[in-house]
Parts: C-alpha cells; structure tokens; sequence
C-alpha cells in the first residue's frame, strides 16, 4: 500500500509542538512534504530536525506570526515558491491565553485569541484559496476547531467562541470553494495533553470531571488527531467538505 500523502505540499500552521507537530510527523510519514510554521524559529527548527532524522528532507520550519496578516501573505508566497505549489494548508495555530470566567477577560486578551484563533485561520484559508483560483488549481484545506466550539466551553468561553467561528467558516468556506475544487474541513478535538490544555490536564480534578464524561474515559494525545488530519488531507476524504470532525473520545455523546 502506497504512502496516503505522497508528493502532497503541505502547511501546517502551530507546527512548533503539540497536535500540530504531531500533524506534520503524520503528514511526513505519509510522503507530504511539510512547511511547519509558528511565531519562534528555535522550536520550529527543533521539530524540523526530530523529523528530518526520521523521514530525510520532509519538514521545512519557517517563523510566521498568523495573526499578522502580512507575515501570513509572506508564509504563502514562501511556500507556493519553495514547494511549487500548495495541496493541503492546516490551520492548527491556537492559543488561549485566558482561563476564567468570561466575564473577566480583558481586551488585550480578548483581541489576542481572535487575532490568533479566528485571523489566523480566515488569513491563510483566504490567501491559498485565492492562489489556487488563480491556479486553476484544487486545493484542500484542515482547521482545527475543538468541542468548545460545540458546546458551552466554562472557563473557556471566548477560546469557545473563536473555535465555534472556525465551524461556521468552515460551512460557508466549504459552499463557496466546492466549484473550484477546493475541500474544507474542520476537525473538533476533545482534552488532548498539549502545553496548550496544561490547566486542564495539570488539575486532577477536572481531569476527573472531563474524563467521567467521556466514553472511552480518558484524554487524547496529539497523534490520535494527526490521524484524522492524514485523512481529511488525503484523497481518502475525496467527497468530503464543510464538515466537523469530533475527536473528543466521545465526550460530546454523553
């Protein structure tokens, strides 16, 4: 059986740790070959190097900031030259920078997780959709949203909010593209033990809450939602767009 993504340019956006790296290990085994992106180039080139040794010349890492819409143009152009093209972005860039109650953000952080979660996505969706139509080319596009844009999300509410945003402009996205070719999916992660959810899996207590909650009554790692990525990403996932994917261990059906 043949590699799923072989000869597949791809981007993965928050590659420097976390699912997105998980994400370009995947893709890089697959036979893609993947620019990773993230604000520092240090983690970056860290990542690049750990699968490089596994899967030679896989992994290109490149500093972007996605919530500037500059640096973001400046990523796409990189990689429509370096790769001669684009065939799979990952939207996976995140961040959450507040836990608490909504009614105690403040602005600063407020404006971060949109600049971030939902910019940072619309920017590179919007800036490879355009190349592709000036292409003629297909593409396929994966955002990584969460079940907090699902369901209420306390103590998480605007990162909730942002992830909910992602669903509904994958929907629209997915309308608007399918005559060009292009497909657009999200996929909806449950806890997963990432830096990023480390208020979360760091208290036991609600380690426990989640996890009662949960059919299969545990977290996820990384790797278990790269897998979903390897499939939206592939020609497996042909016919399928404007859809999310819960990967929450069945934490939404309880």
């Amino acid at each position: 059986m043949g590699k799923r993504l072989e000869g597949k340019r791809t981007l993965v956006t928050g590659g420097s740790r976390g699912i997105g790296a998980a994400i370009a290990e995947a893709y890089a085994r697959e036979g893609a070959r993947v620019v990773i992106a993230s604000r520092k180039q240090p983690g970056l080139d860290q990542v690049a190097a750990e699968i490089n040794a596994k899967y030679k010349d896989t992994v290109i890492p490149r500093a972007c900031h996605v919530g500037h819409a500059d640096q973001v143009e400046g990523l796409i152009d990189f990689v429509f030259s370096e790769l001669s093209g684009l065939d799979v972005l990952v939207n996976n860039a995140g961040t959450n920078p507040y836990f608490g109650p909504m009614l105690g953000i403040s602005e600063e952080l407020f404006d971060k997780t949109f600049q971030v979660n939902l910019k940072g996505v619309f920017e590179p969706t919007r800036l490879a959709a355009n190349k592709w139509g000036e292409k003629g080319e297909k593409g396929v596009i994966v955002s990584i949203a969460s079940i907090a844009g699902i369901q209420a999300a306390p103590l998480q509410g605007v990162y909730g909010m942002t992830k909910a945003a992602i669903i509904s402009m994958t929907k629209t996205f997915a309308v608007e593209l399918g005559t060009l070719g292009i497909r657009i999916n999200a996929i909806a992660p449950g806890l997963i033990d990432t830096r990023l959810s480390a208020a979360l899996t760091g208290s036991p207590d609600i380690v426990k809450i989640f996890t009662d909650h949960t059919a299969l009554k545990r977290y996820g790692q990384p790797e278990e939602i790269a897998e979903m990525a390897v499939y939206l990403g592939s020609d497996e996932s042909s016919f399928v767009t404007g859809q999310t994917f819960c990967v929450d261990g069945g934490y939404t059906i309880t």
